[in-house]
Order: structure tokens, then C-alpha cells, then sequence
């Protein structure tokens, strides 16, 4: 694949230096209710207006599709728009909005392309502010995908301020040779890597919140181990712990790793110092404790407890210690993710119809079911904004990723290539090295 220059010839001015903000179209999907923006994405067009060439038409295919995954934006089509295309260029004196606004399209997006070069914009119809624009030279067909991840992560921002989804990594565990490896790729699939090749069971990934680390839990012929795959080096640690348990490692805010340790006879949660020694248990208890999980302060710890007899979901303040518990409907409660800003946790529900997930909000004390099957959901993990979830289901057979929102959005597949794949972690995108 050829070097992709991104290029900023093309202005991602959102407003004149003049201009409100309250002129920008900007909606909030942490709200209480999902704004629907429709968008239509034009033909592509060559040089001059003229047809386009098949790398600028691949290009909004690809825009297409990822927009399909935000469920905030909604997919016109130009058959809808009356007297079809209303464009005759990529500029906004080049577009008729009026048919546009009485379709009730709220952006449009033109491309074009001219060789290995291709442009994009969107603008509002009824302001026919741009409200995105770039440039990218030297675009290969290997590097097309990317180039429409960037783009459409650009427009997520603008819209919403956020775009954790295009700008996040997802590790998890593949069946490989009769044992299971852990692989990465986007949230969109895309860059699909086996990066380990450990032998038996790679499972529990957790990302460093920087993305240079994943901490797993190795198991073996020779035990439990705990896995640390280092992004740089591309090669693992594996580590054994007293005990015969060491499972559901994950990563701290600050860059330490809290495990379940039988240290002492059954499962508790144990802080990491530096030297990979464990602390004094967190949230102790006669019952088996596995699966932390922290906000961005590191001061919330939801995790799964045995404590009260079946697994049930309990939250740790660790500035008092305090023990919470969160979930008291259903006997079977797993593998809980609590969102950054440690206001909602996600969680798999053993119900008549199988696993589910669900979600509760902490601080109004709601929950509510997200997936719905048919088959088994299970694994959750919130993506780096608390707004996408993903997790494993066997849905359509066998065992593959999807994602959802935080309101239960339909879900969607990730492509994970042939095989089963579980247990998804979402974690930042690291800098390119």
C-alpha cells in the first residue's frame, strides 16, 4: 500500500470567525434521546463534473458503509430527492439545496476524484455551511478503507464532539488450532492481526489506556498465567501466580493491573505493584470475586461477587471502601464493563431466553435490557466514550462481535474473519509507531 498523505488543502472550517455556534448543526448522543440526521452521499464525480473514476466511487461506498454503524445518521438515497441529483460540481454554489431541503435531507456529502486524489465534503442543506472538507493525495485502493474511517471520524466529531468508535482498537479471543489466540482490529474490522501464539487459551483481554499494552489471562498445561502482549515489541510475558486461579486481568487508569488471585483458597481481586506483586485484595470476601472493571478516575471498580451466594454485579469506592451492590434482578450476573465517566455499567444477564445485555444507569438507579438475541449475548465492553458497546453473541451461528449503543441500538457485526471470536475489548487506537 502506498503512503496515504492526508492533506488539509481543504478547509474543516466549521464556522466563520464571526459565526455563532449556535449556527452549527450539533446534537448530543449521550442524551436522553438520539437526534436522526439524514444523509444523502452524492455520486462521485471525476474531473470537471465528469463521471467518476472507480477509486472516488469505492470511496463512498466505503463512507456508506461506515456510516451504517452510527446509528445516529440515517442513509438517504437519491431516488428520494425529486429530479434526481441536484449537483453539478463539489462546492456548495455547484448544489440546488432546494429539492435537498424538501426531501429533508439535512447534509449532503460530494466527492471527487481525480486520479489518486480524492475530495469530500459535507454541508448543511438549509445553512449550506461546509461543514467538513478534506483532501487526500496518493489514495491506493489498499488504503481507500482507511481514508473513509478518517473521514467519517472527522464528521462524527463535528457532530457529535466525539469519535472514540473510528479512533479505537478492538483485542479479543479467536479459536485457533484447538486452543484460542488473541487477535486486533478496528472497530470496523479492518487491520484483522494474530498477535498472540502462545498455545492453549488466550482470554480476558484488557487494553492500557494508552493502547501500547493488553493484559490477558494465559491457560494452559502449566496453569493460569497472566499474558502482557507489549504493542511495540510484538511479543508476550507470561507470568504464574501462587494459586491455581489468575483470570479477568485488567488495566487501571494509572497503568496497573488488578487481577482474580486464588492466593487464598478462592477467586479475590488483587492490585499490581510495579514489580507485578500483589497487594491486599480489594472488596475481600468469603465469596469469589472476578471481573474489575474502572472509570477513568480509577476510584469506581465494578466487578462479579459470589458474596451473597449467585454471581451478582457490586461497585467499590476504593477512596472509602465502600461495597455496593448494583444488580438484584436474575440469579446470574457476569462480566460487567463500566463506562469512562463511571455513570453506567453494562452487564451479561443469564434470563429464560439465554444471555443478555444489560445496562444500569447509577445514578438514576434504571436498568434496562440492550440485546435481545436470538442466541447468546455475553462479554460487553464500552467503547472509549461509553456510548458504542460491544460484545460476542451466537446469533448468526457460531460465535462473532457485534455492537450496539448504550440505548440498544440495532446491532451490527464487526467482520472478524472465519472462526469464532469472543470476548471483545475496546481501547484506544495507539499512535502509529
Amino acid at each position: 500500500m502506498r503512503k496515504i498523505w492526508m492533506l488539509t488543502c481543504l478547509l474543516v472550517l466549521l464556522f466563520t470567525a464571526n459565526a455563532r455556534a449556535t449556527d452549527i448543526m450539533s446534537f448530543d448522543i449521550f442524551g436522553p434521546g438520539q437526534t436522526k440526521v439524514n444523509i444523502l452521499v452524492l455520486p462521485a464525480r471525476g474531473p470537471n463534473g465528469a463521471g467518476s473514476t472507480a477509486l472516488g466511487t469505492s470511496f463512498g461506498n466505503y463512507v456508506q458503509s461506515d456510516i451504517g454503524y452510527l446509528p445516529f445518521l440515517h442513509l438517504a438515497y437519491l431516488n428520494e430527492i425529486l429530479g434526481g441529483d441536484p449537483s453539478k460540481g463539489l462546492k456548495a454554489d455547484d448544489i440546488d439545496f432546494k429539492p435537498l431541503q424538501l426531501g429533508r435531507i439535512d447534509l449532503v456529502m460530494t466527492i471527487g476524484s481525480r486520479g489518486s486524489d480524492i475530495e469530500a465534503r459535507v454541508y448543511e442543506t438549509y445553512t449550506r455551511k461546509l461543514l467538513v472538507g478534506k483532501a487526500y493525495s496518493q489514495v491506493d485502493a489498499a488504503g481507500l478503507p482507511h481514508v473513509a474511517d478518517r473521514f467519517c471520524a472527522q464528521l462524527m466529531r463535528v457532530l457529535t464532539g466525539k469519535s472514540g468508535f473510528f479512533d479505537s482498537t478492538l483485542a479479543f479471543s479467536k479459536r485457533v488450532n484447538g486452543g484460542k489466540e488473541l487477535f486486533t482490529a478496528s472497530a470496523l474490522g479492518r487491520g484483522l492481526t494474530q498477535i498472540t501464539r502462545d498455545g492453549g487459551f488466550n482470554v480476558s483481554p484488557s487494553w492500557s489506556k494508552d493502547g501500547r499494552h493488553i493484559a490477558y489471562t494465559n491457560i494452559s498445561d502449566k496453569g493460569h498465567r497472566l499474558g502482557i502482549w507489549d504493542r511495540a515489541g510484538r511479543f508476550s510475558h507470561l507470568r504464574k501466580f501462587a494459586g491455581n486461579i489468575a483470570i479477568s486481568p485488567t488495566y487501571t487508569p494509572d497503568g496497573r493491573i488488578a487481577i482474580a488471585l486464588s492466593l487464598n483458597g478462592h477467586a479475590e481481586i488483587y492490585m499490581l505493584d510495579a514489580a507485578m506483586r500483589p497487594g491486599k485484595a480489594l472488596a475481600p470476601s468469603w465469596g469469589i470475586s472476578v471481573s474489575p472493571s474502572f472509570d477513568l478516575s480509577g476510584n469506581k471498580m465494578v466487578f462479579c461477587s459470589g458474596r451473597l451466594g449467585g454471581p451478582q454485579i457490586f461497585l467499590l469506592h476504593r477512596d472509602s471502601g465502600q461495597v455496593e451492590r448494583i444488580t438484584y434482578e436474575g440469579t446470574y450476573n457476569t462480566r460487567p464493563s463500566l463506562s469512562p465517566d463511571g455513570r453506567f455499567v453494562v452487564f451479561a444477564r443469564l434470563t429464560g431466553d439465554g444471555q443478555r445485555i444489560f445496562i444500569r444507569d447509577l445514578v438514576a438507579g434504571q436498568e434496562r435490557q440492550i440485546t435481545f438475541g436470538p442466541g447468546n449475548d455475553e462479554d460487553p465492553s464500552f467503547d472509549p466514550d461509553g456510548y458504542f458497546v460491544s460484545f460476542a453473541s451466537t446469533r448468526n451461528g457460531g460465535t462473532k462481535i457485534f455492537v450496539t449503543t448504550r440505548y440498544g441500538d440495532p446491532a451490527k457485526q464487526i467482520p472478524t474473519g472465519p472462526g469464532d471470536a469472543m470476548a471483545p475489548a475496546w481501547g484506544v487506537a495507539p499512535a502509529l509507531d
